[in-house]
């Protein structure tokens, strides 16, 4: 009878293979495409090209880690690529041509550091207008904020009535120069981007991990009725996640701006599906309670590798977007896959 007992818990313990291979599918995968590049795609792992490589990453993951803040609970951020463009503007209009104020007969052009702040509280204004169109007018979250993606698209033209404001270097007389080393400078020769991505993943990580406000973003994605009965403050959760969703995409906007030394309205387009496609390959649920801000990062190291390997291989961009695109659905499916074996083995563990 002692044996039995004993035996019980070692079953209820007992890891599937199978579960195990789904949870690491993500480290698997980029270790299968680096594998792969590195066979054949030639100089995939000169320095030169695993640093742009790096600074391509950065951008998508940043976007990423936002989007991870909202799916995890149960929502989604279609507009993040619209706040690139619409970032990116706002930094090169204040730039470029400065606020002018009419009635004194003056323009003033703000410092490099103002710029960056000015713009990332636009995407943070954005986000706020999203979470609460969720939370206050309870508009489901992919048409909240696919209406935003084209407000905020719309207003990134108006800007500058459509055209692109170039040479973003700044005049020493108006003490706003500096803005090109967001995107290309270096610190011990690690790009800046790379050092901002590091600084918001291990931020993002430590706050979902290891904080009481990480503790309510999985409550509400788990079960959002469950979360509330506790006391958790729902609606103002999501309003924050869409808030830090949406300063996330205008950093990224603005290293983008940086790195051209010139911002264009279109920018960002399509990129809030590298977004989704990082974070979903990364772990995270689209049901939302479930995910990771390190697996995100992963995520989206492996779509940033597919992406310029097989640009380095000479692949269509035709061919590149149906690879992209089954990349999606299998991560998807084999999450599913995922939740299923885990609910069996808790089924067969309250059983045993």
């Amino acid at each position: 009878m002692s044996d039995i007992a004993m035996a019980a818990p070692v079953r209820k313990h007992r890891t599937s293979p199978l579960l195990l291979l789904l949870s690491l599918r993500t480290l698997i995968a980029l270790f299968a495409v680096l594998a792969f590049f590195s066979a054949t795609a030639p100089n995939f792992l000169d320095l030169g090209t695993l640093v742009l490589l790096a600074k391509h990453v950065s951008i998508n993951a940043l976007l990423a880690i936002g989007m991870t803040f909202v799916v995890l609970t149960g929502g989604i951020d279609l507009s993040v690529g619209s706040i690139v463009g619409l970032a990116g503007m706002v930094a090169g209009g204040l730039i470029d041509r400065g606020v002018p104020l009419h009635f004194w007969g003056v323009t003033l052009f703000p410092d490099v550091p103002i710029v960056i702040l000015i713009a990332i509280a636009v995407g943070v204004l954005v986000g706020t207008i999203n979470g609460l169109l969720v939370t206050w007018l309870s508009v489901a979250p992919f048409i909240a904020t696919l209406g935003t993606l084209y407000i905020a698209r719309g207003t990134a033209l108006l800007v500058s009535n459509g055209e692109t404001f170039p040479n973003l270097v700044g005049r020493p007389q108006f003490h706003n120069t500096g803005f090109p080393v967001l995107g290309a400078g270096t610190v011990l020769g690690v790009p800046v981007s790379v050092i901002l991505l590091v600084v918001v993943g291990a931020i993002a990580a430590y706050v979902t991990a290891r904080t009481p406000f990480g503790r309510r973003i999985y409550a509400v994605g788990g079960n959002e009725r469950a979360a509330l009965l506790s006391g958790v403050p729902v609606d103002r959760v999501k309003l924050l996640v869409y808030m830090i969703s949406g300063g996330c995409a205008a950093v990224a906007g603005l290293i983008v701006a940086s790195e051209l030394v010139a911002s264009h309205p279109a920018s960002g387009e399509t990129f809030e599906l590298n977004a989704i496609a990082a974070t979903v390959l990364g772990g995270t649920s689209l049901v939302g309670g479930r995910g990771t801000i390190w697996g995100t990062i992963v995520g989206a190291f492996v779509i940033g590798i597919l992406a310029d390997g097989l640009v380095m291989l000479g692949v269509s961009s035709f061919w590149q977007m149906v690879i992209k695109g089954l990349v999606i659905i299998a991560a998807v499916v084999l999450d599913q896959l995922q939740r299923r074996t885990q609910r069996r083995m808790a089924i067969q563990a309250q059983g045993a």
